[in-house]
């Protein structure tokens, strides 16, 4: 048998740079659609609502600043891709990461409400914020749980 490049074994990832990875392009894309969301005034805040506790300036609020919320949530989703690796990993379904994400919406828009100055109290905001948000959210837990999840599968095989 002759040393082919067809017949080495491919290298495989680690897990944690797999999960890694789901948290950032995670981060990536569900950010992207809400400022899409956010562009198409689905929603009220953009990926710039990470930028609001600190007084940058006011090109946060322009398209500059969604772009920098964008890179910003990209690598905060990497811990937070940990966390549910270290959690729930191991449920192979759905509906953990439908949990997760709302739990995460939950925290972001009450429990971290008072750091974000232009993000209006929860009972304040428009029904469209809210439906559009939660379902962002629940997108994205189910993009990480399910991707993490199928990934810590398929390495007990």
């Amino acid at each position: 048998m002759e040393n082919l490049e067809q017949n080495k074994r491919e290298q495989q990832m680690s897990f944690n740079g797999t999960v890694a990875s789901i948290g950032f392009f995670g981060g990536l894309i569900w950010s992207l659609v809400g400022y899409f969301a956010f562009f198409f005034n689905f929603i009220r805040v953009g990926p710039a609502l990470v930028l609001m506790p600190f007084a940058l300036g006011d090109w946060k609020n322009g398209y500059l600043g969604q772009l920098v919320g964008i890179a910003l949530i990209s690598f905060i989703s990497i811990p937070i891709s940990f966390l549910y690796r270290y959690i729930l990993a191991r449920f192979n379904s759905i509906w953990p990461g439908i949990g997760f994400g709302f739990v995460l919406w939950f925290i972001v828009f009450y429990f971290l409400n008072p750091i974000f100055p232009g993000l209006k109290p929860l009972v304040d905001l428009d029904l469209n914020s809210i439906i559009t948000g939660i379902c962002l959210y629940v997108l994205y837990g189910v993009f990480i749980g399910y991707s993490i999840s199928y990934e810590y599968s398929e390495r007990l095989k």
